[in-house]
């Protein structure tokens, strides 16, 4: 069992992402923080037990402090956990940073579970393939570690969800200040209402965004999204 700590500032999304790795097999989650300084707490309350934590999923912007620097800190206190870093930031300098930081893997949001399962899956293959005493046979057991972590094997997103247009869907709602429908998100994104509504919902299921009724004319309230002003980093 592959004992993994949750550092997410929103209490939604550190729900979803705690829920995710629950039900990923060979996977149990022994802490959900918000914060850089409760990450530590965690870790060094796991190492003082004798059974330090091996997986730490964590989000780059908590309210005390830059992910990247959480994970220089957790090094330098000698910290062996692998890191995997979710998060929206997708400037590719950040990504740099991230590896030299030690981040094995980086996980754009919104991701779905099976996009989470997927890198847990990878990541127990890599795990297996290391996990045992002696020398490498060869660059063949090598090559084969790395590529068990960096491959997916299957979609990251829902059957009928492209990433292009759900990124597209995703930065309209974020250039909103109010809200949108499904049918003005839609249109400004340049797809059917139908299709605006389903990717939305995607992104309320990811903890990214929320859905609200919206009262105007007499009549059925419309459904408004807006963008979670936190934990949607």
């Amino acid at each position: 069992m592959i004992d993994v700590l949750v550092v997410e500032d929103d209490p939604v999304a550190a729900a979803a992402h705690t829920l995710y790795v629950e039900r990923s097999p060979g996977f149990r989650v022994v802490a959900t923080v918000h914060t850089c300084a409760d990450a530590l707490r965690a870790l060094d309350r796991a190492r003082a037990s004798g059974k330090p934590v091996e997986l730490t999923l964590l989000d780059l912007y908590l309210p005390d402090g830059h992910g990247l620097r959480l994970c220089r800190t957790v090094r330098a206190a000698g910290h062996a956990t692998d890191i995997i870093a979710v998060t929206s930031a997708r400037d590719l300098a950040m990504v740099r940073q991230a590896v030299s930081a030690g981040v094995v893997q980086y996980l754009l949001k919104p991701f779905s579970s099976a996009a989470l399962r997927d890198r847990l899956e990878n990541y127990a293959r890599y795990r297996q393939t290391l996990d045992r005493p002696g020398g490498a046979i060869g660059q063949d057991e090598v090559d084969q570690a790395f590529a068990a972590l960096r491959t997916p094997e299957r979609a990251a997103l829902p059957k009928g969800l492209s990433a292009p247009t759900l990124e597209t869907v995703a930065t309209v709602l974020r250039g909103s200040t109010t809200g949108l429908s499904a049918a003005a998100a839609g249109a400004a994104a340049g797809v059917s209402r139908i299709t605006a509504r389903r990717y939305l919902e995607h992104l309320v299921d990811c903890g990214l965004a929320v859905r609200e009724p919206q009262y105007g004319q007499v009549g059925r309230p419309e459904l408004c999204y807006r963008w979670r002003t936190t934990g949607a980093r």
